[in-house]
């Protein structure tokens, strides 16, 4: 399936992809705010579904449907705009357009209407395909991690909007890897596009987009149908990934503080260091869903094969800031020469973590922060206690 996003607000147009990607599994969304590059790619591919704003800075959003239906008269077309007047619905409707939202709308109208043309137009999204070709074909698309938000809470968070500041969602955020990555990537698309000043924390990307867009996002993303993972080996896979970066992000945050370096971004960038191999076992449950028969060995082969490339092209997708991919890529591979303390506190966390807070390697990490045996033996003590909390929780 294709689906085609026209519309300017860098935001707005964010949350609408967030909302049909979550929804169409191994869709295909093209998103612009330029009439002239709509038109370019609907008479070049084709679309299964368009959704469109009234006004963009060279055209109407109307003129584009006006378009598509002299040619086609199936394609489902919903039109969103901040009009609500009578004769603007009027004209929307004479230009062939099945479903007018006003905004500010609630995220959960446009998900129902949209799911409602899933069940009208019964789309046919990608034929079945063998393991290795999905995994090749969806590494350049969209990917949203597996993600467990409540919609209940959020909508509870919604209906007191107006007394949350930035700082108190990302304080309560703060754990949400599936929800950080996407925030901090709608809010860098924003400040570019303003400032050209990156985003590399959780508060400060709440701040740019607003708390109300924020909750926004949050709401779309627990509405993501296709973002919960089913088959079991897949969730224990994904389990174990995610205890590992909050362990090496709670690990990180401790170990900066002792050296004396800011650690927010680095606890951003501990909870986004599996951010490849979630990704690949998300494809794989999209695999499953049609009926792809997967053993043990080809997830363990495909995590090997894939998770790197799909992290890597996640934190551009994403567009993480510079520093931030640096921080993550450290995790894994700590580059030679290397004298920034960020970079050093992020390996060590990553080995402590590993259980190898006794390994030459970490303790060789540990001196060249300036730790003495004292500041060692207390980090081993607080990590061998995070490791006991995460038996205990998964008990």
């Amino acid at each position: 399936m294709k689906a085609l996003i026209l519309e300017h607000d860098v935001m707005m147009a964010d949350l609408l992809e967030t909302v049909v990607s979550g929804l169409y599994s191994g869709a295909t969304v093209f998103v612009t705010g330029s009439v002239e590059s709509a038109l370019d790619y609907w008479s070049k591919f084709g679309v299964d579904l368009m959704i469109t704003g009234w006004s963009l800075p060279d055209g109407l959003g109307l003129g584009v449907a006006r378009a598509i239906r002299q040619k086609d008269k199936q394609t489902p077309i919903i039109l969103i705009s901040s009009r609500s007047d009578r004769d603007s619905v009027r004209q929307a409707a004479q230009n062939g357009i099945n479903s007018y939202i006003v905004k500010p709308f609630d995220v959960s109208l446009l998900h129902d209407r949209l799911r409602a043309l899933v069940k009208q137009g019964g789309f046919d999204l990608e034929p079945l395909i063998d393991l290795e070709r999905r995994l090749r074909t969806s590494v350049d698309r969209v990917i949203q991690l597996p993600c467990e938000i409540s919609t209940a809470d959020v909508i509870q968070l919604m209906e007191r909007r107006q007394d949350l500041s930035p700082s108190q969602l990302a304080k309560r955020w703060n754990d949400e890897m599936a929800l950080i990555s996407r925030l901090l990537d709608v809010a860098n698309r924003a400040s570019f596009k303003k400032t050209g000043e990156p985003v590399r924390n959780l508060r400060d990307a709440i701040a740019i987009m607003g708390v109300d867009m924020a909750l926004r996002q949050a709401v779309a993303l627990s509405l993501n149908i296709s973002g919960h993972l089913r088959h079991p080996r897949l969730v224990e896979k994904a389990e174990t990934f995610i205890e590992l970066a909050e362990k090496v992000a709670h690990n990180a945050q401790i170990v900066a503080t002792r050296v004396d370096i800011d650690a927010s971004e680095i606890h951003v960038a501990g909870l986004l260091s599996r951010i490849g191999e979630l990704a690949v076992l998300k494809v794989m449950q999209q695999a499953i869903d049609q009926n792809c028969s997967i053993s043990d060995d080809q997830i363990e082969s495909g995590l090997r094969a894939w998770a790197p490339i799909f992290g890597n092209r996640l934190k551009v997708q994403w567009h993480l800031p510079i520093q931030l991919r640096e921080l993550i890529g450290a995790v894994h591979v700590l580059p030679k020469a290397t004298t920034s303390k960020s970079l050093l506190v992020m390996r060590t966390a990553a080995l402590m973590a590993a259980d190898g807070s006794d390994t030459e390697e970490c303790l060789r990490l540990q001196r060249r922060l300036g730790l003495n045996e004292c500041d060692r033996e207390q980090l081993k003590h607080a990590n061998a206690e995070t490791s006991e909390d995460n038996s205990w929780q998964s008990d």
